[in-house]
């Protein structure tokens, strides 16, 4: 039979354990005193995600500024993949191709129909979320993102191996099919 003292001690140890102060972890510190830049990773299994992921927060962006969504073109992502990989092979961050063509070539070469509305790139080591939130705060891109006419969007991205990631974004607008009246 255990004894009242010993199941006493083993309670107070329990709950002091449970009341003991939690510590965050501690996030390596550059010389300017911010945050070091952390290396994510993308699995290419994760790549139906972290584009849904991309999608759905340029689609919050834009609700919280009473807009429409963005629906999913696969001819945009072909044009924003191509890009964000010719971008790596560049080393730079810009909207031309390393052949010279303009984003609006690039989504025609990818047999997009519709309208270029505009294109987003990136160079970081930010992920999808991070990435979306930057674009928002930044006069250049802003008014890309909350573009009234925009209805369709493609989503690429490039990984080297160091971590670095080239986001390319291209939104566009499709427009909606004719009805005849009375049909």
């Amino acid at each position: 039979m255990p004894r009242p003292f010993a199941m006493f001690a083993l309670s107070a140890l329990v709950l002091s354990a449970c009341a003991a102060p939690m510590t965050a972890p501690q996030v390596p510190l550059g010389s300017d005193g911010r945050p070091l830049p952390v290396v994510v990773r993308i699995n290419p299994a994760d790549a139906p995600r972290v584009r849904q992921r991309m999608q759905d927060g340029l689609n919050t962006m834009r609700a919280q500024n009473g807009l429409g969504p963005l629906q999913p073109n696969a001819a945009l992502a072909s044009a924003a993949a191509t890009h964000a990989l010719d971008m790596s092979f560049q080393s730079r961050p810009w909207h031309w191709g390393s052949d010279g063509s303009s984003p609006m070539q690039r989504v025609q070469r990818a047999g997009y129909s519709g309208t270029l509305i505009g294109e987003l790139i990136s160079e970081t080591f930010e992920t999808e979320v991070e990435t979306v939130n930057a674009w928002m705060v930044e006069p250049e891109t802003r008014p890309v993102i909350l573009d009234r006419r925009a209805n369709e969007v493609g989503v690429g991205w490039h990984q080297d191996q160091n971590g670095k990631l080239w986001w390319t974004v291209v939104l566009g607008a499709r427009a909606a099919p004719m009805q005849m009246a009375g049909f």
